[in-house]
């Protein structure tokens, strides 16, 4: 749910095994809060006896991780019941898989792609709070806002050449890494592909090659929404386009260069539902420290041609490459569940040919105030009760993933923070 892998270690001699009879692993490991551990309350833990479910592999993705010393490989897996036919409820994988069948069934193909924030970060903290690492070359900490800097680029060069050569040796398509507007934070771009659900598998094998790649430069990463109080936070944006059984993408606009009505209806439905899905956008407490103007997170339901202070966004330039990009989802957000919802609002506004309301241009923050879920409390409220998702989502898979959220809130809300000893503890 939180988007951690999780998993066994074999010897290379079960591989074949494991082709042939699956492994086991519980089904409560989709039903794990941010601590890792069970949520009772999902009823996929001790009321099932912690029951096992089977997991197949999925074709095509055992591939070699190049930054192991020993020769070691991975295979993702997907969970099934033990009929072995059936896909498991609760595997975010599947929860994906349902919306793009919709899809399918109009004859239309999922083009899609990632964009990824991440800090690097020392492995030493200060008082359990992070700090930028020392440079490689200079031996200093990086401290300035330089967006798109070659020279930041340059000081981690071998670092982040070796995310790239790591990344293409197990197939997942990173071809651009850009300095992002904070010290030490980087964006990783993945190309576009006609598979939504792998595209979700490339995001996630990516942050755990940035992960392991940073080890082994004996430095750390976060993929945290928000770090740094005073620094810009992490997204995920997530590019959209949706091609006919011609291969004619069905968003570029007419010979008169006027929107096609399918792009504005699924710019529609998104906006409509956004507050909807705002949860599996932004799914953690922390998710929601993002959100301010000063660091360019959209905070309405607003679109625009080629404005970045949008919450979606439409890339001008070729008209055949006409596409959604949309700019609100942490990196903290679950792919797999984040494209699902997107999808699933793009289903229901074209389905429902609802039209957006008018177009953004200029500077949205100036423009429209603030009317989005700011709190995970309001967020999961809008997704329990939201028709759209219910539709889309289903009941069952909505009440799992508010019952693990509400009990991390839960935990969050009880705990003291320093702050409070600081304010309360000799002053009132």
């Amino acid at each position: 749910m939180n988007g951690i892998v999780r998993g066994k270690r074999i010897d290379r001699s079960a591989l074949i095994k494991v082709y042939e009879k699956g492994i086991s692993l519980p089904a409560s490991i989709f039903a794990l809060n941010i601590q890792g551990t069970t949520v009772e309350e999902t009823g996929l833990g001790l009321e099932i006896g912690d029951a096992d479910r089977i997991c197949l592999p999925i074709p095509g993705t055992l591939k070699v991780e190049p930054w192991q010393k020993r020769p070691t490989g991975q295979l993702l897996m997907t969970m099934y019941e033990l009929d072995r036919e059936t896909p498991f409820f609760a595997d975010p994988r599947f929860v994906l898989q349902q919306a793009v069948d919709r899809f399918q069934a109009l004859d239309l193909t999922v083009v899609s792609a990632f964009e990824l924030e991440f800090y690097l970060i020392d492995q030493e903290n200060i008082s359990g709070r992070p700090q930028p690492p020392r440079s490689p070359i200079s031996g200093k900490r990086p401290n300035s806002v330089q967006v798109y800097s070659i020279d930041d680029l340059d000081e981690y060069a071998e670092f982040l050449e070796d995310v790239i050569e790591a990344a293409h040796e197990q197939g997942i398509p990173a071809d651009a890494i850009v300095a992002e507007s904070a010290p030490g934070q980087f964006e990783v771009n993945l190309r576009h592909v006609d598979d939504p659900v792998q595209a979700c598998d490339f995001s996630v094998l990516l942050k755990r090659v940035i992960k392991s790649v940073a080890y082994d430069h004996e430095m750390d990463t976060t993929f945290m929404a928000k770090p740094y109080y005073d620094q810009a936070g992490n997204g995920m944006h997530v590019h959209i386009s949706l091609l006919d059984k011609d291969g004619k993408n069905i968003f570029a606009p007419d010979a008169d260069g006027n929107l096609s009505d399918m792009l504005r209806w699924a710019i529609g439905g998104m906006l409509e539902s956004l507050p909807q899905y705002m949860a599996f956008l932004c799914p953690n407490v922390n998710s929601y420290r993002r959100f301010s103007p000063s660091f360019f997170v959209p905070c309405a339901p607003t679109w625009g041609l080629d404005n970045r202070t949008v919450a979606v966004r439409v890339p001008t330039g070729d008209p055949e490459a006409m596409r959604i990009e949309n700019r609100l989802a942490g990196a903290d957000a679950n792919p797999y569940l984040l494209m699902a919802a997107l999808l699933s609002a793009i289903h229901h506004g074209i389905s429902n040919r609802i039209d957006p309301p008018p177009m953004t241009e200029g500077n949205a923050y100036d423009q429209h105030e603030a009317s989005l879920p700011t709190n995970l409390r309001d967020a999961l409220r809008e997704l329990e009760h939201s028709p759209v998702m219910q539709q889309y989502i289903g009941e069952e898979y909505l009440d799992v993933f508010v019952l693990c959220k509400e009990n991390e809130l839960a935990e969050f809300e009880q705990t003291i923070s320093d702050l409070e000893y600081m304010w309360y503890l000799h002053t009132v």
